[in-house]
C-alpha cells in the first residue's frame, strides 16, 4: 500500500509538468503583448519596451523561459509578479487558496451527504413517487448552469428572503449560497449513479439472502447493498472533484469570495500570464491530490482492491496460514 501511494504521489510531477507545459505553451503562442499592455500607448519607446522586456524574461527561447519557470517554483516558490499589479503571485496563492479549499471541500462533502443517500432511497423505492421525484430533481439540476443556480439563490435568500448575505466573506453563514450552487449539479450527478449502482446490487443473491436470515431491512440497504455498491458512487464522486474545482472560478466571481478561482478570472481578462499559470497548476495539484484520495478509499472500500497492494511473500504467507 505504502508502495502503491508513493508511485501515485511521484505520478503527480509528471502530470502538473504536462498541465504546466499546455498552459505556458498557450500564454507564450496567445496573441497579444503582455509588454505593450503593461507600458501603454503613452510609456511605449523602444528602449522602455525592450529593457520591460528583458527584465521579465521574455526575450528568452520558450524552454528557456518554461524550464526557469519551473527551477523559480520548485527552489524557491516563486511564481513570479503579476505583470497588472506587480506583486508576488506566491504571496497572493497563499492567502487565497484557503478559501478556494474550503469552498470545495464543503461542496464535496454536500454532495456526497445528499446524493448518496438520495439515489439509495430512490433505488429502494423504485417506481414510487419518490422515485420519480429525485430522478427529475436529479436532470434539472444536472442540466443547470452553476452560475444561473448562484443567481437564483441570491435572489431569493439573500435578496427576498434576507436570510443570507449575498456576497462577501464572513462567518458561516457568507458560505452556505456558495457551496449550494456550485454542489447542487455534482448532487444531481452522485444521485443518479447511487440509484443505478443499488439496483443492480440489491438484486444480487446475497441481498435476498440476508433478507430471508432475518436481517432487519435497514441493515440490509445501508450495511451490506451500500458497502458494496460504492465503488461506482466512488468513481463518480471522483469525477465531480474537477466539476467542483472548475465551477469555483465562476461561484467565487458572482460571490466575491477572494479565492484561486476569482483571481484566476481576474489574470485571464488582464492577460495576466504568471497569475494564470499559477492558478491553473495549484488547481491541477489539489485535483490529483483528490484523486488519490479516491483511490485510496477505493482500497478501505473493497477487499478485494486492497489485497492487490499486498506484497507477493505477505500473500504466500497468508496462504499458508
Amino acid at each position: 500500500m505504502a508502495k502503491y501511494i508513493l508511485k501515485r504521489i511521484l505520478w503527480i510531477v509528471p502530470v502538473c509538468l504536462g498541465v504546466l507545459l499546455i498552459v505556458f505553451s498557450i500564454s507564450y503562442f496567445a496573441p497579444g503583448d503582455p509588454v505593450m499592455s503593461m507600458l501603454g500607448a503613452s510609456g511605449y519607446t523602444p528602449e522602455a519596451y525592450a529593457s520591460l522586456k528583458h527584465e521579465l524574461g521574455l526575450d528568452q527561447p520558450f524552454f528557456a523561459q518554461y524550464f526557469r519557470y519551473i527551477v523559480n517554483i520548485v527552489t524557491k516558490f516563486d511564481f513570479g509578479n503579476s505583470y497588472t499589479y506587480g506583486h508576488a503571485v506566491s504571496g497572493e496563492i497563499i492567502s487565497r487558496i484557503g478559501i478556494t479549499v474550503k469552498l470545495g471541500v464543503l461542496s464535496v462533502i454536500v454532495t456526497t451527504l445528499i446524493g448518496v443517500p438520495f439515489g439509495v432511497i430512490s433505488a429502494t423505492k423504485q417506481y414510487s413517487a419518490m422515485d420519480y421525484s429525485v430522478t427529475v430533481g436529479s436532470l434539472f439540476f444536472a442540466a443547470m448552469p452553476n452560475f444561473w443556480l448562484a443567481l437564483i439563490c441570491i435572489i431569493v435568500f439573500a435578496l427576498k428572503l434576507k436570510w443570507l448575505p449575498a456576497t462577501g466573506m464572513g462567518n458561516w453563514r457568507y458560505m452556505v449560497l456558495p457551496v449550494l450552487a456550485n454542489s447542487m449539479g455534482t448532487v444531481a450527478n452522485v444521485a443518479r449513479m447511487s440509484r443505478s449502482s443499488m439496483l443492480e446490487v440489491i438484486r444480487s443473491d446475497y441481498i435476498r439472502t440476508a433478507r430471508a436470515k432475518g436481517c432487519r431491512e435497514n441493515t440490509v440497504i445501508w450495511r451490506h447493498a451500500l458497502h458494496n455498491a460504492v465503488i461506482p458512487i466512488l468513481t463518480v464522486v471522483g469525477m465531480q472533484l474537477g466539476t467542483v474545482m472548475a465551477g469555483s472560478v465562476v461561484i467565487e466571481t458572482i460571490f466575491n469570495m477572494p479565492g484561486l478561482g476569482s483571481y484566476l478570472l481576474t489574470g485571464i481578462s488582464g492577460r495576466d500570464y504568471p497569475v494564470i499559470n499559477a492558478c491553473v497548476l495549484i488547481l491541477a495539484f489539489f485535483i490529483c491530490i483528490m484523486n488519490l484520495i479516491v483511490d485510496l478509499c477505493y482500497a478501505f472500500a473493497d477487499p478485494r482492491i486492497r489485497s492487490q497492494y499486498v506484497s507477493g511473500r505477505k500473500k504466500k504467507n497468508t496462504a499458508c496460514k
